[in-house]
């Protein structure tokens, strides 16, 4: 486990590291700002629907490590998302709040983008054994925000690409997530434990 761990880990870093390979060889397309942007902000979806698949994993193989490797795509997505922000902030917003909130305001995708983000804070925060034992049966409370934050990320991504019409990648993002979201019903736990047992 601990080097299928470290394996991933290094594996979580390949789109940073792509990053700042075509950055170091001016390699970003014409608009490096946009293309940064972008790709970070696709990496962040790919490690939520990542950490929404390690619960089916556990239901369907029974191998209760995949929640332990949970912890650790969640805080990817986090990372990626603070990428993804950070860029938009400086680079966009020049770290003008009141720009950012002009920003927020004014345009529903950056309103669920920024809201996407503030709810991923909390989560990342707490994502630690201190987190747990002090927050104790709220902890797990607390972390189905990532339910909302999935639906929220989606609104962001589908009201991006509807301005330019282009919703196909959307759609793709929008089933896998909804087809993670049914492990969590009750009867198809139920389920899913029952033909273990068998």
């Amino acid at each position: 486990m601990k080097y299928l761990k470290s394996a991933l880990f290094l594996i979580s870093l390949l789109p940073l590291g792509r990053l700042v390979w075509l950055g170091y060889h001016d390699d970003l397309g014409a608009n490096p700002i946009e293309w940064i942007t972008r790709s970070t902000g696709t990496w962040t979806l790919v490690f939520l629907c990542i950490t929404l698949a390690m619960t089916p994993l556990r239901l369907i193989t029974g191998w209760a490590s995949w929640i332990k490797l949970r912890r650790m795509f969640g805080l990817f997505c986090f990372f990626y998302a603070a990428i993804h922000f950070s860029i938009w902030f400086w680079l966009d917003q020049n770290l003008n709040l009141q720009a950012m909130w002009a920003d927020v305001i004014k345009r529903p995708f950056i309103t669920m983008g920024f809201i996407t983000f503030v709810l991923l804070i909390p989560l990342a925060l707490s994502s630690n054994h201190w987190a747990l034992q002090r927050l104790g049966r709220h902890w797990s409370v607390l972390h189905k925000l990532i339910y909302v934050i999935a639906c929220t990320a989606l609104i962001h991504y589908w009201w991006h690409k509807a301005g330019k019409n282009d919703v196909g990648t959307v759609m793709i993002y929008a089933v896998v997530i909804l087809f993670l979201l049914t492990f969590r019903l009750p009867i198809i736990k139920k389920r899913l434990q029952l033909l273990r047992s068998q």
